[in-house]
């Protein structure tokens, strides 16, 4: 069974079980999800694209305008799925088309429209669950997310500004066909006032932080790494070790059926261990991904278990010190996936971790 067939079958056997005549798949999430991969995307920053998924008993189709028919068909679309396309000037032809293939039974939607339900929970849950194919796609954008964080960074100067730098991890990505929805830099005044120093025209200096959120099929890598144009400090090499004794606190915690909850517990307790209490408290420490840069950030006490090949990314962090990178739990371990082997390791609890970039 192909996987869009694997996906067809689960989304009609939760439609049969909650009663609905359909489901609309808005969202570029879900959209990417649902077609093994497209791209409903144009605009990088939208929620929703050019178009949907609508999948009844009898069929499946991908809703949009005259515009974008014949490039989906042709570079976004899995075989099976037709295209039903409206001109974009009036999308009520798009509305009777979902009408007469529903007629008055309920409809489900990722993004519910007046009268729509929400999507079922198994088909939330199942996402979380990576299918072979999905993993095989995972593995292929985390090697090249983390070569092309790389390549930025061996490029980088400290007289290149923040800006300058985003732009080169921006053109790394898109040179290998991701999408740079986020590149955040760090110089080093900013560093360690801020856990968020976006980009600025401010020069890098001493050291820089760069961090990716970087999309290809649908799909999200997440990672973070330093380069440093001097040698780092005793206690800036501290810091680097408590922030990665805080991440193998996380991963050793994730595993299937844990919740988020308990993996967040084990980050504070491991921040306390570190002698940084309460350092949780100053910026999120990520949670389950996949077709979102975080689908749930971990919080206290929440009960949202990890499912089988569910990928995280958890990002803990100290004044001037932060790792992050992307990795899928299941049965036998976990996997990283964002690891590019030009890029300097050390070992932490029986892990090779990314270390600092000295130049």
């Amino acid at each position: 069974m192909t996987e869009l067939n694997t996906k067809l079958a689960l989304v009609r056997a939760c439609m049969r079980t909650q009663g609905l005549g359909a489901i609309r798949f808005r969202g570029v999430d879900w959209f990417a999800w649902m077609t093994c991969g497209g791209s409903s995307v144009v605009l990088l920053s939208a929620e929703t694209g050019v178009a949907e998924v609508l999948v009844t008993d009898e069929g499946a189709w991908a809703l949009t305008d005259n515009i974008e028919a014949e490039r989906l068909t042709r570079e976004e679309l899995p075989q099976g799925l037709q295209v039903a396309a409206h001109p974009w000037t009036d999308s009520r032809p798009r509305e009777a088309f979902v009408k007469a293939r529903t007629g008055v039974g309920p409809v489900g939607s990722d993004r519910p429209a007046a009268g729509e339900f929400p999507l079922p929970a198994q088909i939330t849950r199942a996402r979380s669950s990576l299918m072979p194919e999905e993993l095989e796609r995972y593995r292929a954008l985390g090697r090249d997310a983390a070569a092309a964080m790389t390549d930025a960074l061996l490029a980088a100067r400290p007289e290149w500004t923040g800006f300058e730098l985003a732009g080169a991890g921006a053109q790394a990505l898109w040179a290998r066909g991701i999408h740079p929805a986020l590149t955040l830099v760090g110089d080093a005044r900013r560093l360690p006032v801020y856990r968020h120093a976006t980009a600025s025209r401010e020069k890098l200096g001493e050291r820089a932080m760069l961090v990716f959120c970087g999309r290809r099929h649908g799909l999200f890598a997440n990672l973070t790494r330093f380069v440093y144009f001097r040698q780092p400090t005793q206690e800036e090499r501290r810091l680097t070790a408590d922030v990665a004794g805080v991440e193998a606190a996380a991963f050793a915690a994730s595993r299937p059926g844990a919740t988020l909850g308990q993996v967040y517990a084990a980050l504070v307790r491991a921040y306390a261990d570190s002698g940084h209490p309460g350092a949780e408290a100053l910026h999120h420490q990520g949670g389950s991904c996949g077709y979102l840069s975080r689908d749930v950030v971990a919080q206290p006490g929440m009960e949202v278990p990890l499912a089988s090949h569910n990928a995280v990314a958890w990002n803990p962090s100290l004044p001037g010190a932060k790792v992050e990178d992307t990795a899928v739990v299941s049965a036998k371990g976990l996997e990283l996936l964002t690891v590019d082997p030009r890029w300097p390791t050390v070992r932490v609890e029986g892990r090779e971790r990314p270390d600092l970039l000295v130049r």
